[in-house]
């Protein structure tokens, strides 16, 4: 047993199971023998710890490295071993990972730092280091085709994302991390920035966020069930350090402007994250070639993609979230295997692993870099409550919701800023039955909604051609004094 298992196990933390006692499951994870092993927690064992206390620090991190797939030490098969592995197999490295030093570097070494000269450097933030991915992404490949003479700084959280030659990786909480913080002269990021961070003379900060709001998001929650009960505290400071928010349509620009109570400049120039769905012709049979190979899909099946958002009461811990898998997997093979495969998306939040994919049907495509590949590979998409649904839109292609729990979210957790139920461009449905019969009739059943849809997309995409990424970026570059030079 590792220094670290011993540590999970004085706080009630164990892979061995004891019938007949009250536990959770934290995480589940495949070992390199094929095997599972089921980390869990029982709260009896320490007293006066309870259901909803927040495990340790040191007890989380050893929960998130068995939450990734962990391959045997050598010769043995059936040991947890105390190395970090990526999804794909990779060995995270020491220098990768976050380290909880966290009070000394935000109280004395931040302050610092934003002493040192402003770097012409533009740092960009993914989902807290998770992706390389999504609106900062595009405005990467921008600045980039332009040829400026700026540096590329991403932050990565534990080896996740895979950064390209043109920019480089920082680790979250490491002291590069923190320097790129205080001293880069641009931030694009599409999340929370943190609660410790002030936006420095001369700095630009670039707001994308993360999709169209359909659900109630910011001061608009009227009753919080988030895992962070400090949320909207830290979303009153944070808001003050942005120098743009970007509005990916005029639909969204009063609600995002009361929401997070900003009264900064919008860039309301539709979502650079979208400028990859208006590609046409052999640059989009490309691209479709291409993600479809990294993948791993047959030819001639069509793609349906599964992506869901998270709900706010289904939580482990702070930023850490459940899925319900609530789509009968192996009757939506039987019926649809032929010539259909299912991709399914896990929200960001969501820590969960498919079950049942990598069986040549189901495929787990939560580790793909970005989300708006998988768009454009999509020939049906089902979504719940999720901004994606905006997102497709452009494309035209079928739509379908499995809304399983729509009292529950719209009535007791979120709300919704339109009414949903009368304006969706394709089909409500609530159970995995009426979601698979729709999936084998989708033209059909989008030809019925075709009014709706077009009254959808005039909504949500008004602002998106597929130029929102060079729009920002001459944007970002006035306000930060850079020369504006165009690409070819």
């Amino acid at each position: 047993m590792t220094r670290t298992e011993n540590r999970g196990a004085e706080h009630g933390v164990t892979t061995a199971e004891r019938p007949g006692e009250s536990c959770r499951e934290l995480r589940t994870a495949d070992r390199g023998s094929g095997a599972r092993i089921r980390l869990l927690h029982y709260p009896a064992d320490v007293p006066g710890t309870t259901w909803a206390d927040d495990l340790p620090a040191e007890v989380a991190r050893y929960a998130d490295a068995v939450a990734t797939p962990l391959l045997p030490m050598s010769g043995e098969g059936k040991r947890l071993t105390g190395a970090v592995y990526t999804r794909d197999g990779r060995l995270i490295k020491d220098s990768e990972r976050g380290k909880n030093s966290g009070f000394h570097n935000r109280t004395k070494l931040y302050p610092k730092l934003r002493s040192q000269p402003l770097r012409d450097t533009v740092f960009y933030n993914s989902f807290t280091g998770r992706q390389y991915s999504d609106s900062p992404r595009a405005v990467h490949q921008e600045l980039v085709a332009r040829g400026l003479p700026l540096e590329h700084i991403w932050v990565v959280s534990d080896g996740q994302a895979a950064i390209p030659p043109s920019g480089r990786s920082v680790a979250l909480w490491q002291h590069e991390w923190y320097e790129a913080m205080a001293t880069s002269r641009y931030i694009v990021t599409n999340q929370h920035l943190p609660g410790w961070f002030r936006r420095r003379e001369g700095q630009v900060v670039v707001q994308t966020w993360h999709g169209t709001p359909l659900k109630r998001i910011g001061f608009d929650i009227e009753d919080l069930h988030f895992a962070d009960t400090k949320y909207f505290e830290k979303l009153a400071v944070e808001a003050g350090n942005w120098s743009h928010l970007v509005s990916p349509n005029t639909f969204s620009t009063p609600i995002l402007q009361r929401a997070f109570r900003y009264d900064g400049e919008m860039l309301e120039i539709g979502y650079p994250r979208n400028d990859v769905l208006f590609a046409a012709g052999a640059e989009r049979e490309a691209i479709v070639a291409d993600v479809r190979g990294r993948i791993g899909l047959p030819a001639g099946k069509k793609v349906v993609l599964y992506a869901p958002t998270w709900r706010d009461d289904e939580f482990y811990r702070g930023g850490q979230y459940r899925i319900s898998m609530m789509i009968d997997l192996a009757a939506a093979q039987a019926r649809l295997g032929d010539d259909h495969v299912l991709l399914v998306r896990r929200h960001p939040n969501v820590v969960d692993e498919i079950k049942g994919a990598g069986n040549g049907f189901v495929h787990d495509v939560s580790a793909y870099p970005d989300m708006a590949d998988l768009l454009a590979i999509t020939d049906v998409l089902i979504t719940d409550y999720s901004s994606v649904m905006f997102d497709f839109a452009n494309t035209g292609r079928p739509m379908i919701f499995f809304t399983y729990d729509l009292e529950h979210y719209r009535d007791k957790l979120r709300g919704f800023y339109f009414d949903f139920e009368a304006e969706a461009p394709g089909p409500l449905l609530a159970t995995s039955d009426e979601v698979i019969e729709a999936i084998r009739t989708a033209d059909t059943t989008a030809a019925q909604y075709e009014t709706r849809y077009k009254a959808f997309a005039e909504r949500g995409c008004d602002l998106d051609d597929g130029h929102a990424a060079a729009r920002l970026v001459d944007a970002m570059l006035k306000s930060g004094g850079t020369p504006v030079v165009r690409g070819d």
